[in-house]
């Protein structure tokens, strides 16, 4: 490993889960320790009940050409590339905190999340790496 790459995942909506993928399998890909901490509404997009996730209101008008643009251009989908950093180590987290306040179990959750936990073990994992914020 090069290196540690942590990423803290709250927001719920689409312009933000594209860069989550790209970034956790760049990093992956790069060989380093790749940790994404999933919390806020961002734990949404990773229940096993899949939810529709939008695009801010500012950004409704250019999504289709976006999703074009990324189908044409075949990029794969955020869940794909977080699948692909997890197939090169990279591990997925939940927060602790908000699964409860949620309502949501391990159960619930996509098999792509690794484990529910507290945000000090979270931080525990980060320690001595770089640490960015979604």
């Amino acid at each position: 490993m090069t290196g540690k790459f942590s990423i803290i995942m709250y927001s719920g909506t689409a312009d933000k889960f594209i860069p989550l993928g790209v970034l956790a399998q760049a990093a992956a890909a790069m060989e380093m320790k790749v940790e994404v901490f999933v919390t806020g509404f961002a734990l949404l997009g990773f229940t096993k009940q899949k939810q529709d996730i939008p695009f801010p209101e500012e950004f409704k008008g250019m999504a289709p050409k976006v999703m074009e643009g990324m189908k044409k251009n075949k990029v794969p989908s955020w869940y794909e590339m977080l699948k692909q950093a997890k197939e090169m180590g990279a591990h997925v987290y939940a927060c602790s905190m908000m699964a409860g306040v949620m309502g949501l179990t391990k159960n619930d959750l996509d098999p792509v999340v690794d484990d529910i936990v507290g945000a000090a073990t979270f931080l525990q994992h980060a320690e001595g790496g770089q640490v960015i914020f979604i």
